[in-house]
């Protein structure tokens, strides 16, 4: 079977939506992710090398997350400071990152603050109404390019992408979120899912 394309940003194919007026000011942006505490949502990722494969996003900010894939053994769990990427049930070595040095970091943080963030290179409306929102570390290409967009009315993400240094591109379309739910802290913790996996 094969693997999903994972990269550090982990994220989606376009939406025709209607057209608004003005790009949602990075203000409401930054409202929008700190008024989350827990989040889920189905995704669909297309991965540079053609290949689509699906899942469910969980968010427990700040700085938690977890990345399930169907149909596969590949699991992305953020928590304790660290992304770690499960290849497959038996891996209890994953690859790990630092969070702060990823772009989840970005929507992630306890304090999310886009008009401030020297990471936020580009900020626009669209030709499909969407707002865009573009990351990037200048002093660090290699660590690639994090596009976010959003819909309006209700504020909303609704697709990411990431763009390597390479040039590839991983796009992430996410469906609707619910919002509230309760997660246990383990659903979060790389530690424990290689505890897991090592038995």
């Amino acid at each position: 079977m094969k693997k999903p394309f994972v990269t550090m940003a982990v994220w989606a194919a376009f939406f025709a939506l209607p057209a608004a007026a003005a790009p949602i000011s990075l203000a409401d942006l930054s409202a929008y992710f700190a008024g989350i505490r827990t989040a889920e949502a189905p995704f669909t990722q297309y991965n540079a090398d053609g290949t689509e494969v699906t899942g469910r996003l969980f968010m427990h900010r700040p700085g938690r997350a977890r990345f399930e894939y169907d149909n596969s053994d590949v699991l992305v769990v953020v928590g304790g400071g660290q992304v770690a990427i499960f290849e497959d049930l038996t891996d209890a070595q994953p690859l790990q990152y630092p969070l702060s040095v990823t772009p989840l970091d970005l929507i992630l943080g306890r304090n999310v603050s886009l008009a401030t963030s020297d990471l936020v290179v580009d900020h626009r409306e669209a030709e499909d109404g969407t707002t865009r929102v573009v990351a990037r570390d200048q002093d660090r290409p290699e660590a690639g390019e994090l596009t976010l967009v959003f819909a309006d009315a209700p504020v909303r993400l609704v697709q990411w992408m990431t763009r390597n240094e390479y040039g590839e591109t991983v796009v992430v379309a996410l469906g609707d979120f619910i919002f509230g739910q309760d997660y246990s802290n383990f659903l979060f913790s790389p530690t424990f899912e290689a505890e897991q996996r090592s038995r």
